[in-house]
């Protein structure tokens, strides 16, 4: 086991569970806790919590995520509760003299009509997609302050930029979960229930690059201890199919052809948001699993925990 202590924070969401079965594979040493023992927005107990623990490595996969639909209603919690986990992460660790840092982040921090495919120098070049703009300001206040601290101190804080993720344990609530769970909630159901059409917000059109999440997982361990000249960092796995491709896609894989009913007073977001990659193809990395591959794991992962059979 490596001596070096790694502590994860947000190990129960879908990425950050796809990291802790991978350090645990990899026998590393791994300090975890649950909200009942570290509450993230209440800067104290973290500080406290870094300077007693003096993990030598950090990796910020928590935060408030959600889809489209949570996003564009609830902007001060997605702004106010990124912002306070991140700072006080983020600069807890340099105060208590933590070298190594990866924060990750989201493709969604990049203008909504940015050229494409996307680079890093494109940030800040353009308005924000205004549906989830408030978690994208969080996001990129949380690389700036990496950046700023890596300049000044020479610390190795590093922000991995992902896709649209999926896999197991993702969060398939109606309300708050991104397109790709919501999609496949939306054919499972409509089997379950024996409906003949399942409903699609706005025209399906926008584009959107998919990766597994344990691709992600693959890429923190491959950054966390390299050394980069670049802050920010592009990860993703360069496969791209608009929405309703993806639907269809679901809808083959379980071996069902539903009507697809669009709801056009449902917001489309951002038009297209693929990543350029070149930078973590520099340094070696590319991501292993094929879009089939991933979705077939995800759902039987989804039956699995929904008690279904069909």
């Amino acid at each position: 086991m490596s001596s070096k202590k790694i502590f994860l924070a947000g190990h129960n969401g879908m990425v950050g569970s796809s990291i802790l079965r991978l350090l645990k594979k990899k026998k590393k040493k791994v300090i975890i806790r649950d909200k009942k023992s570290l509450d993230l927005l209440d800067q104290t107990k973290v500080f406290d919590f870094l300077k007693k623990n003096k993990p030598d490595q950090v990796i910020i996969a928590a935060g408030r995520v959600g889809g489209i639909l949570a996003n564009s209603t609830q902007k001060h919690k997605f702004l106010y509760e990124n912002l306070q986990i991140q700072n006080n992460l983020i600069f807890g660790s340099y105060k208590f003299g933590i070298k190594n840092l990866l924060f990750l982040g989201s493709s969604c921090i990049y203008p909504s009509k940015s050229r494409q495919p996307i680079k890093e120098d494109y940030l800040l070049t353009g308005e924000l997609e205004k549906t989830n703009d408030a978690y994208a300001l969080a996001k990129i206040s949380g690389l700036k302050l990496c950046q700023y601290l890596k300049e000044k101190y020479d610390v190795n804080y590093k922000t991995l930029m992902p896709n649209n993720l999926f896999g197991p344990g993702d969060n398939y609530d109606p309300v708050n979960s991104h397109f790709f769970p919501s999609l496949i909630k939306k054919v499972v159901d409509a089997i379950v229930y024996k409906k003949t059409k399942v409903d699609l917000w706005g025209t399906g059109k926008p584009l959107r690059e998919l990766m597994y999440v344990d691709d992600l997982a693959d890429a923190v361990l491959f950054f966390l201890n390299k050394k980069t000249k670049e802050n920010l960092i592009n990860v993703g796995s360069g496969i791209e199919y608009s929405i309703k491709d993806y639907l269809i896609k679901i809808m083959k894989h379980l071996d069902v052809n539903f009507k697809i009913n669009y709801i056009s007073s449902k917001p489309d977001g951002m038009y297209r948001k693929r990543l350029d990659l070149s930078i973590t193809k520099k340094y070696g990395w590319k991501s292993k699993f094929s879009l089939d591959d991933g979705m077939r794991i995800t759902l039987k992962d989804y039956l699995k925990n929904s008690n279904l059979k069909l």
